[in-house]
């Protein structure tokens, strides 16, 4: 398939993309401290029924991405980029002064609900990206784009509950500032990425989350990467769902030393993919690196699965920074599968396998976690859920070496897929 031209484009803008996902990922974590406590304080203080609210939250907000991302992805393929991204923070900043101000449970249940479509436009932003950067570039952009989601992930909860001090209302309203600055510095140095000529009408068969997902059909190494993606993911749930939980119980930390802990590995999975993607995939290729990345990733969760003491589990922190080669490898090659006026629906067809996977994991995870330290001592493993998503790891290496290994045509060798 040929390779689209990058379009020229001022720098200020490939930063205000960057700078995008920084903020929005920054005020999503600034929140996380706090939203449980407002959630608990509109139900009486009654900690079970907050917690069953928190997970209708979270399931409503995972199925809310799952549709609306296609949607957007589809929609910047025809309107153009510009206008989703620059819609999607004014719209999140509004939402945070929603659920500032908001007197019920309710409201504040209609404000993550705005939160989830206004969220669901980070494929758009990818694929602003993938417009104005040639194909053997992209990795590395990519690999900023994972440091950029890393630290607003790791800032974020920090100073969010710093700014809790002032009350639980008070980091929406800082993050509703952070999103209504953006986007009206955006106005000012975001030019368009797709020029007329590469757009695509819009249509509801592609645009809905099932007729996103046929676009991995054209492709059959596309329908392995996206299983990929999915076992990637599915395997990333549990360091949301049980890591607490696990570690509380395994290795008796509280909540700072669990605090640090996740610091060190956004920290250090930055630093990987802010740094050294580009050069280890100008060095060894991409398929070398997203191999790499998926051992990498598959050691770490055996060592959390299997450390009897939390140094031992520290090792893990440090072998698991190198599976952050995998998303900027995975997205470089999997871009170069479909043509230009398609990379908007391709990543809208990516984040919809993403919140299948943040739909199943929770279950998947919490329960394995629940059975292997209950009653049945025969059983009794609490590293189950992370040996269980080693296992994932395991089995996506192998559909990736297979996809992706030298084919012969002819006598002569050639690449699946371009390293």
């Amino acid at each position: 398939m040929t390779e689209p031209v990058a379009v020229p484009v001022r720098r200020a803008a490939v930063a205000f993309i960057l700078i995008t996902v920084l903020l929005d990922m920054l005020a999503l974590g600034m929140i996380i401290p706090v939203l449980p406590k407002l959630i608990e304080a509109f139900r009486g203080g009654d900690t079970a029924r907050a917690a069953t609210t928190i997970a209708l939250f979270g399931t409503v907000w995972a199925a809310i991405q799952f549709f609306a991302a296609p949607v957007l992805g589809s929609l910047s393929d025809h309107f153009g980029r510009r206008p989703i991204v620059l819609l999607s923070n004014f719209g999140l900043g509004f939402d945070y002064i929603l659920m500032a101000l908001a007197p019920s449970i309710g409201w504040l249940f209609v404000g993550r609900v705005i939160s989830g479509i206004t969220t669901a436009s980070v494929p758009a932003a990818f694929a602003y990206i993938a417009d104005v950067t040639p194909a053997e570039r992209r990795a590395k952009s990519f690999g900023l784009m994972g440091a950029a989601f890393g630290i607003g992930f790791i800032v974020g909860p920090v100073l969010g509950g710093l700014l809790s001090r002032g009350g639980p209302r008070l980091p929406f309203w800082v993050a509703a500032g952070f999103s209504l600055a953006n986007a009206m510095y955006g106005l000012f140095v975001l030019p368009e990425s797709l020029p007329p000529e590469r757009r695509m009408a819009f249509s509801w068969r592609r645009a809905n989350p099932w007729g996103a997902l046929k676009l991995l059909r054209t492709h059959h190494q596309l329908v392995g990467f996206a299983a990929v993606h999915f076992l990637y993911y599915l395997a990333h749930q549990s360091l949301q769902n049980v890591f607490v939980l696990y570690a509380g119980y395994r290795y008796g930390w509280d909540s700072m030393a669990v605090g640090l802990v996740l610091g060190a590995v956004g920290v250090s999975t930055a630093i990987v993919q802010g740094g050294l993607v580009g050069p280890i995939v100008a060095r060894f290729g991409e398929r070398r690196a997203l191999i790499a990345g998926l051992i990498c990733g598959a050691t770490a969760f055996a060592i959390y699965g299997l450390a009897p003491s939390g140094a031992r589990f520290l090792i893990g922190v440090v072998v698991m920074s190198f599976w952050g080669l995998y998303g900027p490898s995975a997205q470089g090659l999997m871009t170069r599968r479909v043509g230009p006026s398609e990379q908007g629906q391709l990543q809208g067809a990516l984040t919809s396998v993403v919140t299948i996977a943040g739909i199943v994991g929770p279950a998947l995870f919490s329960l394995t976690f629940a059975t292997f330290i209950g009653a049945r001592r025969d059983w009794h493993l609490p590293g189950a859920p992370f040996l269980l998503a080693s296992m994932l790891l395991v089995i996506a290496t192998g559909v990736v070496w297979r996809i992706t290994r030298p084919q012969q045509t002819g006598g002569v060798e050639t690449a699946g897929v371009p390293a």
